[in-house]
């Protein structure tokens, strides 16, 4: 029964962990314009974290070490220093505009401006992450994620035509005013936004920091082959909701209350008001996982003591780290950077560094020094080597495609 509850536990917190304020704006964004057009790409995007994370968390299980943790050791300090600044630049990022999100999700029901939020929520952030135990991060926070759900229940209630979003997620049949340059934008913000580099370097640690072992496969792989693909249902139902209720109004989402209209539309305040709970617990969540995973990060390549089980005096680093990177994000936040543009942004260099980020898990998790007989297999190594290709033609098209396009607005 325990290691049904852990099953269960790990495959709610994931649908709820899922979706952060990337994903919330861009498949808005993307659904508001292209409606289901481009939902292929979040499931091609899905299958890749999927393959990833479970490497990532085999990794963790059999070695006992965080991915990042064997990088340095397996192929470098220098290959290492490049993936940590071209994950940790991504992952600060999304950590800024995690926090951003939090304040963004706040205003919509306190009216005060975001800008004022967002020094009490960075003191909140550190707060929990200095202190709060790691469960807290993975179940309440997650589990209130699953709010979220409430887009599948608004898209149903808006009674939308289900044979044409149909058609549009199978024959990627984009609206005709729209051109394939900005639909090929969206697609690698889309991509990235669901291969986020942070999602695997946290993922790794929290297998060490709970203590998986070999015994624990199982119950990794459940978490992600049934977790994951739940969280990118729950995207595309947000696209699609987008679709139905701003599509026709022609209705760009430029903000986060915006991403809640189709919600409002369809259940009115009782609806909206479990949305903003979702929106406030999966960026709040996301916040603690990105701040976490670039203390992960920097404190593994130097060889720090780190982690959350770990006495706060004995891993000094790596809690000053947490405390620096939540300075950053307030330091910027309070310049009125809009946490919606810095979004924006950070998807598409998250599509940038993603081969710095899966090329060295591809390596270490084909490593039988340290994986024994859990190497990747003829399938994991098949998939992995096709999304490496996946990765890297999105890194090299994602800067041009933002210059071409004005960042998606024509």
């Amino acid at each position: 029964m325990k290691k049904f509850l852990g099953i269960a536990l790990g495959i709610l917190t994931a649908i709820g962990g899922f979706v952060d304020i990337g994903d919330l704006v861009t498949n808005a964004q993307v659904g508001a314009r292209f409606g289901l057009s481009l939902g292929w790409v979040v499931i091609v995007g899905v299958i890749g974290i999927c393959v990833f994370a479970e490497m990532s968390g085999r990794v963790a299980a059999i070695s006992g070490r965080a991915t990042f943790d064997l990088i340095r050791e397996r192929l470098g300090p220098r290959m290492a220093m490049m993936n940590l600044i071209g994950s940790l630049g991504v992952t600060l990022l999304t950590f800024i505009a995690e926090v951003g999100g939090v304040a963004l999700a706040l205003e919509l029901v306190s009216s005060v401006n975001e800008v004022l939020i967002v020094p009490f929520i960075g003191a909140l952030v550190w707060a929990v992450l200095w202190r709060a135990k790691f469960s807290l991060l993975e179940n309440v926070l997650g589990l209130l994620g699953l709010c979220l759900i409430v887009f599948a229940v608004a898209l149903w209630q808006l009674g939308p035509d289900w044979g044409s979003l149909g058609h549009q997620l199978l024959t990627a049949d984009k609206p005709g005013d729209e051109k394939w340059v900005t639909a090929a934008f969206y697609a690698v913000a889309l991509f990235g936004a669901a291969m986020t580099p942070y999602e695997v370097f946290f993922f790794s640690s929290g297998g060490v920091e709970d203590g998986w072992s070999e015994k624990d496969l199982g119950t990794m792989r459940a978490n992600v082959l049934i977790g994951f693909p739940l969280g990118g249902l729950l995207s595309l139902s947000i696209a699609g909701a987008a679709w139905v209720a701003l599509g026709p109004l022609e209705v760009s989402v430029g903000t986060l209350g915006q991403v809640g209209l189709p919600v409002a539309i369809a259940l009115g305040k009782i609806g909206l008001a479990i949305a903003v709970i979702g929106f406030v617990a999966a960026t709040f969540g996301a916040a603690c996982e990105t701040g976490l995973s670039a203390a992960y990060s920097i404190s593994q390549y130097f060889g720090w003591q780190w982690g959350k089980f770990v006495k706060n005096k004995e891993a000094a680093h790596f809690h000053l780290v947490l405390v620096v990177v939540t300075l950053l994000a307030v330091g910027v936040l309070v310049t009125r950077v809009d946490p919606i543009m810095v979004t924006e942004v950070s998807v598409v260099f998250s599509a940038v560094a993603l081969p710095l980020t899966y090329f060295p898990i591809l390596v270490v998790a084909n490593d039988r020094d340290y994986m024994g007989e859990h190497t990747n297999g003829r399938l994991a190594n098949a998939m992995g080597l096709t999304y490496l290709v996946l990765v890297i033609v999105a890194a090299v098209a994602a800067i041009p495609l933002m210059i071409i396009t004005k960042m998606g607005t024509i």
